[in-house]
């Protein structure tokens, strides 16, 4: 008997650690949410706040979706490793960029517009996300959305404040522990990449020159 308590007893501590870590990833992922919100409407007066919700509340839910859907092993470049030897057929960068790309290009955008942004391309350490802008607004000026980064937790930051891809860090994969950093971006919109994500959007509307 007092084996079948302590199993039992063990079997709900499991439960409800299981439900606990649920719940503050959850916390965890609403604040986030709340925040990207807030950091997509400060990009200009004219981003409606019912997009900057829709955008938010999406990556942070399909960073999770895909993460479980490419079945996420370990990290991401372990996953990437699984990939090129066949184990997995998804969990690159641009994987996720692109699945979550289609996805928001159902919305059809107005005040919110989507780019491909590209770190050290063509280099082994190539890096693709998803960056947001206001309609007109440059691309250094976005918000970078990255799902990969944290194996399913999305990442966001303003682009020119993300410290991991920038100039001086070349060829180093995931630069979590690097210390230089030049204050130059090395993110770049992939021209090609961002026409797909942009080609069911608003036209631009070009300024009037005097």
């Amino acid at each position: 008997m007092s084996r079948l308590l302590s199993r039992y007893g063990a079997g709900l501590l499991t439960v409800a650690l299981l439900f606990s870590s649920q719940s503050f990833l959850e916390a965890r992922d609403e604040r986030s949410i709340k925040e990207l919100r807030a950091a997509l409407l400060a990009l200009s007066p004219t981003v409606d706040p019912a997009e900057a919700e829709l955008v938010s509340v999406t990556a942070h839910q399909m960073a999770r979706d895909l993460a479980k859907e490419y079945r996420l092993v370990l990290n991401p470049p372990f996953q990437n490793f699984l990939v090129n030897i066949g184990m997995r057929e998804k969990g690159y960068c641009a994987h996720y960029t692109r699945d979550m790309g289609r996805k928001m290009k159902e919305f059809h955008l107005k005040t919110l517009v989507l780019h491909w942004g590209a770190a050290y391309a063509r280099q082994p350490d190539e890096s693709n996300c998803l960056v947001v802008t206001a309609r007109n607004q440059p691309f250094p000026d976005g918000v970078v959305l990255d799902a990969w980064r944290n194996g399913g937790r999305l990442y966001w930051s303003p682009l020119m404040k993300d410290r991991e891809y920038n100039v001086e860090h070349g060829l180093r994969l995931n630069q979590l522990s690097a210390n230089r950093y030049s204050g130059i971006t090395a993110w770049k919109e992939d021209m090609k990449e961002s026409a797909w994500l942009q080609d069911n959007q608003p036209a631009k509307v070009e300024k009037k020159t005097k």
